[in-house]
This record gives structure tokens, sequence and C-alpha cells, in this order.
């Protein structure tokens, strides 16, 4: 017999029982557009996130201190320990091209031509580096010692009428002190700038460390915005920030690297006030994006081990069903297989029709699978508004996996089916 004939006569049997075979092959197509879909979100949040960290950020190291056994990202149990005097030396050294701090802080509100919005976390004052030019729609960087501030489209866009570059905001913090802004740029996207603030879209207001973040040996709140006379209050020399940003000449890996290496010296030394705040239980940490992002990467890798280890047992279930079905099959055509053995049919092509049935079902369901899981990727990217990247080379994966579970699942039916003795199949009602 040959291939095309075995192929012909197989795909005939399955015509013949079409829900059955559709049934069979859902649990294959479940598995394989299950592991489709997850990859290609994966992919494609990895796509954007390495899309939004720019050359400039690339030469950015991030350190906070924190209890080395803290679980969680960037700042998770951070405390401030980092001060101004700190920043200035790090900013003097040879391997670094600027150190300027940040820190988040609390308000109540934003207020704009009488419109109120409470917003608990909007504020956070930064070096003017922060804001890089890359990730301004409009506008410009705010300027030390001024009463500037940069918004993202999350602020601009949350009052009746948009805030523009140029107009005054009016910030009300924790305690009752109020300040105005003017707001001198917009950035791009309302998701944030750095890993300090992750990756979901939130309101920001950023702000300059000088006037808008002092703190004096007591605690007090922040300086320069509770005056009633409206003066600039200056840095204090006990303002401790929570978080630093590193930059290194270049983005080039030695370059990132000698940086972070002066920093944690420096930082660590009996030299620095965050040195000698850091005691026994606290530890500095520098991390670039890519850092940062590698360990997303490691996250995703765990979730997608596990959604393959669940698509793994829904082929299980599928290669079981097609096996199921193969062998009520060899048992449904036991006097078709007798009479093809009389008038000539060997023992291998026997085997070769059953399994190349059973390895169509396996390649059905791999096909199915994969538009399934190409679509609820697309679908999936487009809700989250991600760039869209295919894992092609899942596609042709799934391919094998359906041939190699027809073939393991349709191995004993056909072997069954071959060894049919003919007088007894031709016997078989």
């Amino acid at each position: 017999m040959r291939p095309l004939e075995s192929l012909r006569l197989s795909w005939r049997s399955i015509r013949g029982h079409k829900l059955r075979s559709s049934l069979t092959t859902l649990g294959i197509i479940i598995g394989i557009a299950a592991v489709i879909t997850f990859v290609t979100l994966g992919a494609s949040l990895q796509a954007g996130i390495i899309g939004d960290i720019s050359p400039d950020d690339q030469r950015n190291s991030y350190g906070w201190a924190a209890d080395p056994d803290t679980e969680g990202g960037p700042l998770a149990g951070a405390q401030p320990v980092f001060s101004q005097n700190d920043l200035e030396t790090l900013d003097a050294d040879d391997d670094i091209e600027a150190a300027y701090g940040y820190m988040p802080l609390s308000t109540q509100a934003l207020v704009y031509e009488g419109e109120i919005s409470p917003q608990s976390d909007a504020l956070v004052a930064a070096g003017p580096p922060y804001i890089r030019e890359d990730t301004l729609e409009e506008g410009r960087q705010f300027e030390q010692g001024e009463r500037e501030a940069v918004i993202n489209p999350a602020v601009a866009g949350q009052f009746e009428e948009d805030v523009s570059v140029g107009d005054e905001l009016t910030i009300a913090l924790q305690g009752g002190q109020q300040t105005t802004v003017t707001v001198v740029g917009i950035t791009d996207t309302s998701e944030g700038l750095s890993p300090f603030e992750g990756f979901e879209p939130s309101p920001r207001v950023y702000v300059p460390t000088d006037p808008y973040y002092t703190e004096d040996a007591a605690g007090a709140l922040p300086g320069g915005i509770g005056d009633e006379d409206g003066a600039d209050t200056p840095m204090g020399e006990d303002a401790l920030f929570l978080a630093i940003v590193v930059e290194a000449e270049s983005a080039d890996e030695a370059a990132v690297d000698r940086a972070q290496e002066s920093a944690i010296a420096y930082l660590e030394s009996d030299e620095s006030d965050a040195g000698e705040l850091l005691g026994d239980d606290l530890e500095i940490t520098l991390q670039t994006s890519a850092d940062l992002l590698q360990q997303l990467q490691d996250v995703l890798d765990l979730l997608q081990n596990f959604i393959v280890g669940i698509a793994a047992i829904s082929l299980v279930v599928g290669s079981i069903g097609i096996a199921n079905i193969m062998l009520v099959s060899v048992t449904e055509r036991t006097r078709e297989i007798g009479i093809m053995k009389a008038i000539g049919a060997q023992n291998r092509e026997i085997l070769g029709l059953f399994l190349a049935e059973a390895v169509i079902l396996g390649v059905i369901g791999a096909v199915f699978g994969t538009v399934l899981g190409l679509v609820a990727g697309y679908l999936g990217v487009w809700y989250i508004d991600l760039p869209l990247v295919y894992p092609y080379e899942y596609v042709a994966l799934a391919i094998a996996v359906g041939i190699l579970v027809g073939i393991a699942s349709g191995l004993y039916p056909a072997w069954k089916a071959a060894r049919t003795d003919p007088i007894d199949a031709l016997r078989y009602e």
C-alpha cells in the first residue's frame, strides 16, 4: 500500500467520525494554545520593557538600602540613609558622571483651577537628570532651586480641563501644607520613568529636590513648602533620600561596573553618612534597569514553566484520548483489517495505516492549538497595549509535539491492529 493511499484511508476514517475526532484533539489544542499564548505575552512584555530602556537609562544604576532578606522589587523594605553630602561626594568621583537623590512624598490632593483630585503618592522629588529628554512629550526638565514640575499624562488628563505646559498646579501635602508649582514639562507616558516606580501607569508630579525636599534632624516634613511667606527653604544637611541614581560616564558595561563599585565602596565606608546609618541590618543594592529586567524575566520564566507543566498535563490527557479512540477504531474495523490482510496487506502496511491516523489527529490538534494560541496572544497583547512579538520557534515546536503525541499515542493501537489474526478478523461481527 502506497503512503498516499494510507493517508487517504486514514483521513476518510477521521472524517467519518468528525465529532469524535474533534473531541479527541481537544486536549492537545488546549495545551498547545496555552503555551503559545503565554509565551507570546511574555515575549511581548519583555520587548515592551526593553524598548523603554533608552541608551541614556542604560548607564544609570538605581540604589537603595534594605535588609538583604527582604523579598520584593526595587525599594522593598528600603530605608532613607543617603544624605546630600553623600550625593555631592559621589558626584565628584572620577568614575561617576552624576549622582542624585530620589524621594517619594506623601500627598493628599492635587488642585487645578479649583478642581480637587485626591492623590496619596503622586509627588516625587528627584534630581533634574531623572527626567530624561527622551521621556518628554513636550516642555523641558525642571531646574534645581525653581518651583517647577514635570507631570505625566495621568495627571495632565485627570481634570475636567487638561493641564498644559505653563499652567500652575497646587499640591496639598499630608499635614495641610500646600505649594504651587509651574508645569514645565509633560512626559510621553504614564508608566514609571525608572524601576523605582514599576511599570503600572500612575499619576506622578516630579519636582526638584531643592527646594521641595529637606528634613531636619527631628524628621520634620519637607521644608520650603509650608512657609507662610512662601520663601524657599534651602536643602538641609540632614536631608535623607530613600534612593539614589548613579550615572556612569557611558553605557559601556565596564563603565557602569566602575561607577557601581566606586559608589558602594564610598557609601559603605565610615566616611559617608549612609555608612553610619546602615548598621548591621541594612545593605546597599545598586542595580541597572537591565539587572531588574532580568529579575522580571526570571519570574516570567518560572511562570512559563508552570504554564508548560499544566499544558503538559493537557497533552498527556490528549494523547490518552487519541490512544483510546484509536483502540476503539481498531475494534470497529476488525473485519476491515481481516479483509485487507486477506487480499495481501502486510503487517507494516496495517501498522502505517493506523499510525498515520493517530499522527493526523495530533497534527490537527497542534495546528488548531497554534492558531488559537496566536489569536489569544494577539488579543492579550492588544488589550495590555504591548508591542506584538510572536515566538515563531514555538510554532514549529507545536507541530513537532503534535506529531510526537500522535506517534506515541497511536503506536500501541496500530501494533495491535497489525497483529490481528486475519481468520479471527473475518469471523468478527
